[in-house]
């Protein structure tokens, strides 16, 4: 007779997965970021759930993702909101967690259900979240924000909402800042802002072409980076 004390774990369902981030995330509230143990613990249970994503979304090495779990998983996060929490709470996240979590946005964003890709649906119902994007002036998150600022850069009605808001003309100042990556980072941003779509932007810098003409040490600076860049 055999016995088994020890049965393997039932795997999550893209539910329960979409539910749990949603709980732990929720969870770094101001509360429990004060209090240094229940922080640790938080942040534990956050990177499991992360990892446990992450796997869902690209496999774990041996096997493919399950396609119709990762529809089910994009489905589930933009119904319980957890794209605003993503970007809300990625300051207080740690340096494993964060880089999870741009490998999972990227793939987030591509995903279709049916014909629509519901996490750029959800974001394009949700600008605002862009705006917490644009943060090279936070050196710690900075590189991070700038990789899924790029993926949202991507699709034209994102790109177009950066253009035409306050934080577009950040990026003047960003590229002058004297940390070089993140300098760097943020040209290769406003790069793909001014390049991927270009009807768009042609159209704004005939609109806002006297705006951006008094911005003309940007080019200055810009020669400056790319001279780094090429050594």
């Amino acid at each position: 007779m055999s016995f088994s004390f020890f049965k393997p774990s039932r795997p999550k369902t893209p539910v329960e997965v979409a539910k749990a981030i949603k709980d732990s995330l929720t969870a770094l509230d101001t509360k429990t970021v004060v209090e240094v143990k229940a922080l640790e613990k938080a942040l534990e249970e956050v990177e499991k759930n992360f990892a446990t994503m992450r796997c869902m979304l690209s496999g774990d090495g041996e096997n493919e993702p399950n396609a119709d779990q990762v529809t089910q998983l994009a489905q589930e996060i933009c119904k319980e909101d957890v794209i605003s929490l993503l970007v809300h709470k990625l300051p207080i996240l740690g340096w494993e967690t964060r880089k999870d979590l741009v490998h999972c946005w990227s793939i987030l964003l591509k995903q279709k259900v049916g014909s629509t890709y519901c996490c750029l649906q959800y974001i394009e119902n949700h600008l605002e979240l862009l705006d917490f994007l644009v943060v090279y002036d936070s050196k710690e998150i900075a590189l991070n924000c700038g990789n899924m600022l790029r993926d949202c850069i991507k699709f034209p009605s994102l790109a177009k909402y950066i253009l035409e808001s306050a934080s577009f003309e950040l990026f003047f100042k960003f590229v002058e800042l004297p940390t070089f990556d993140v300098a760097s980072d943020a040209f290769s941003t406003f790069k793909d802002l001014l390049t991927k779509h270009d009807t768009m932007v042609s159209e704004y810098l005939t609109a806002h072409y006297d705006e951006v003409l008094k911005m003309k040490q940007f080019e200055e600076e810009k020669e400056l980076i790319i001279k780094e860049i090429e050594r």
